[in-house]
């Protein structure tokens, strides 16, 4: 089944940055990826939308039809050689080099005015921004602790950086608040 598509274009798009870095924040922009998947990157002005939410950049890149797919094919070799991470497994090829070729891109320029510090850059710049975070993550995985979110249905991927390492849900929120409310009816039910 094709993702479902969620879109800027009409309307507001939440992103959620609730996996502490920003690509794997960016893997999220592609939810309940083992079964009815929303793509939350449905246009090219979603990519950009993104990046300023994410603070990547102040104003939203322009970015193309050609761009925005090669950014969607960005975010599954990141998926891809993240999940091989964790099944602790080689890292296919294709992918390492998709993010390999990013990661050299310019970072995105930065100016200084009296209102603040703009950040504008290309899609490129953009992508490297993501490839430069993921190559950091992959390098130091050893160093980190990266789960997947605890409930089913979810395909978030996350840094535990909780102080027990026992962190079990992308967010308390939209996962935590609905696995324990579950557990709790089930409960109840088994008591009745």
């Amino acid at each position: 089944m094709p993702p479902g598509r969620v879109t800027c274009q009409d309307g507001y798009v939440s992103f959620a940055f609730v996996s502490g870095d920003l690509a794997l924040d960016f893997l999220g922009t592609l939810k309940w990826r083992d079964g009815d998947s929303e793509e939350l990157l449905a246009t090219p002005r979603d990519v950009g939308a993104w990046a300023v939410a994410a603070g990547v950049v102040t104003e939203e890149p322009k970015v193309t039809a050609a761009q925005f797919t090669a950014l969607v094919d960005l975010r599954e070799s990141v998926y891809r050689l993240v999940k091989a991470t964790l099944a602790d497994s080689g890292w296919p090829e294709d992918d390492l080099r998709r993010v390999n070729s990013y990661a050299d891109a310019p970072a995105p320029s930065f100016t200084l005015t009296a209102a603040g510090m703009r950040r504008h850059g290309t899609a490129r710049a953009l992508g490297g921004e993501i490839a430069r975070a993921a190559a950091d993550l992959l390098a130091h995985k050893d160093e980190l602790v990266i789960r997947e979110c605890g409930r089913d249905e979810c395909t978030r991927i996350f840094i535990d950086r909780s102080r027990t390492g026992n962190r079990r849900w992308c967010d308390m929120e939209e996962c935590g608040n609905r696995i324990k409310a579950a557990q709790y009816r089930a409960r109840r039910r088994a008591e009745v």
